[in-house]
């Protein structure tokens, strides 16, 4: 099978197109024939091996697994062992080993039903980012009704789920984006934009509770644990969201294991996130979608052949919202 592969740690110049074996199944797993696959930050994290603290489990000298992609759309194409919730012809969605591929195998823990009402490139585009969005905000962040809500980095992968479940969840929805973003932030449902390459928003007086804000999500890292907790309600949450200004060696772990540490000294809720997406997640987000909370969105789609020129993309900041890519 046709498949994007990297047998080292580099820019996305390595990703090349070759043929390669189709994936063996084993219980509770499906085959899926790949419709369409979506760019996620963490394939960047993997092909770049960046931050250096993850090549222990993700390979030391070159990646164990040489294909990205992890977020697909498609049908099932066979089943294994054990499996009796899909049969082949089904169409699914969902997170799979290796997306950037004519097949991909995936453990039914981590697939869905196609919702009715997407295309398969739409739904390509939800699995990862839509659910650590949902993470975020309703497990980490318990989001209520009439919250004053920050979402720094609205326009991002993650962000712009973000925005969208937030006005969902009926707060007011504050988006900081780049100056070319701030329209798409402001279709996402913000109620207030911020641009942060003209304004810095953790600068002025926060001696008024009612300047702050309830929960903040950071998807950045551009600025200190210290500064946005000036910001925040005197017991207001902080949910740290990855954030790739952490450097080589830690990335965005370090602030999130740095973030709870802080909050043992304030009232403040402080947490970092990590999150993965299970079948239960999918389901949550087709009811998302079906109640109209929740809607992809699509910079565009690319041939498979062109998963470098996309990766580039998505490591340039670039992109008004997700990249597909399609076999």
């Amino acid at each position: 099978m046709k498949a994007i592969v990297h047998d080292s740690y580099a820019d996305s110049s390595v990703l090349r197109l070759d043929d390669v074996p189709v994936p063996r199944i084993g219980a509770g797993e499906v085959l899926i024939k790949v419709r369409a696959t979506s760019l996620h930050i963490g394939d960047w994290h993997l092909m770049t091996g960046l931050p250096l603290m993850m090549r222990p489990f993700t390979g030391l000298t070159g990646p164990r697994q040489k294909i990205r992609g992890m977020d697909v759309a498609g049908h099932v194409f066979s089943v294994g062992p054990g499996v009796t919730d899909y049969k082949v012809g089904d169409a699914v969605f969902g997170v799979v080993d290796g997306g950037l591929a004519a097949f991909a195998k995936a453990s039914v823990r981590k697939i869905a039903p196609l919702p009715a009402s997407l295309t398969m490139e739409q739904a390509a585009a939800l699995p990862s980012s839509a659910a650590t969005a949902l993470h975020a905000l309703r497990d980490v962040g318990h989001v209520e009704p009439g919250q004053k809500v920050l979402i720094i980095g609205a326009s991002g992968g993650v962000g712009l789920y973000a925005t969208q479940l937030a006005h969902g969840y009926g707060a007011h929805v504050t988006g900081v984006a780049s100056t070319a973003k701030l329209d798409l932030v402001r279709s996402l449902g913000a109620d207030e934009v911020i641009d942060y390459t003209t304004t810095d928003f953790t600068e002025g007086d926060f001696s008024d509770q009612d300047a702050r804000y309830d929960l903040i999500v950071d998807m950045s890292s551009r600025h200190s644990l210290e500064a946005l907790q000036r910001v925040l309600t005197d017991e207001g949450t902080l949910v740290v969201v990855g954030g790739e200004n952490g450097g080589r060696v830690t990335g965005g772990v370090g602030r999130m294991m740095a973030a709870p540490l802080r909050g043992l000294r304030s009232k403040q809720t402080l947490r970092g996130l990590v999150s993965a997406t299970s079948a239960d997640d999918l389901a949550a987000l087709t009811a998302l979608v079906a109640a109209g909370k929740l809607a992809p969105v699509i910079d565009r789609s690319l041939p498979l052949a062109e998963a470098g020129a996309a990766m580039a993309v998505l490591e340039s900041g670039e992109a008004v919202g997700k990249l597909v890519l399609v076999p």
